[in-house]
């Protein structure tokens, strides 16, 4: 049984991909790895390793997002339900700034989405629950949600095609601004 990954570099933004896994099925259900140290820490800047996991779990309709920082890479994936994921360039100097990408995962459609610094990360819950997995790579101290920046989830100038148009937002969302 080989556990390996297959990796798409994004189209629309430089320096996000996605790894999909190899999924082994049989008549008790699936398993397939998330995390290859060697392989994923190949895609980082030298010397920078994942420090940290943390889970979130989100009912039906809620979106979380667009949030982010200038040094944290993040390795994210929905373990239960289904997300649309999305992630935007907000590299100012980046040939792709304000473009975006959105990744469906679910129990058929499994993959993982690498997020360099600067891009913000955010996704919807379209089923009744999900647990979303983020594993974090940064130097230095981990930067929280007070350093973090937001930015308004439908901004136009970047034009999101959510697949909801009234999501339920945290009060940081809400008050997120545009660009």
């Amino acid at each position: 049984m080989s556990f390996g990954f297959e990796l798409l570099e994004s189209k629309q933004i430089s320096g996000v991909y996605a790894f999909t896994p190899s999924i082994a099925t049989d008549e008790r259900g699936d398993i397939w790895t998330s995390f290859l140290k060697d392989d994923v820490e190949a895609m980082l800047p030298q010397g920078l390793c994942f420090k940290h996991d943390k889970f979130s779990q989100s009912k039906h309709n809620v979106l979380r997002g667009i949030h982010g920082d200038s040094k944290s890479w993040k390795l994210v994936t929905c373990v239960y339900g289904e997300i649309t994921q999305v992630v935007v360039d907000l590299r100012k100097d980046s040939p792709t700034y304000l473009k975006w990408q959105s990744y469906k995962i679910n129990k058929d459609q499994q993959k993982m989405v690498l997020i360099p610094p600067g891009c913000g990360n955010a996704y919807y819950v379209s089923s009744e629950q999900a647990v979303y997995h983020y594993k974090l790579a940064y130097a230095g101290e981990y930067i929280d949600a007070a350093e973090q920046f937001s930015v308004c989830w439908d901004d136009p100038r970047i034009g999101i095609d959510w697949p909801v148009a009234n999501p339920f937002l945290s009060e940081r969302d809400m008050m997120a601004p545009f660009v």
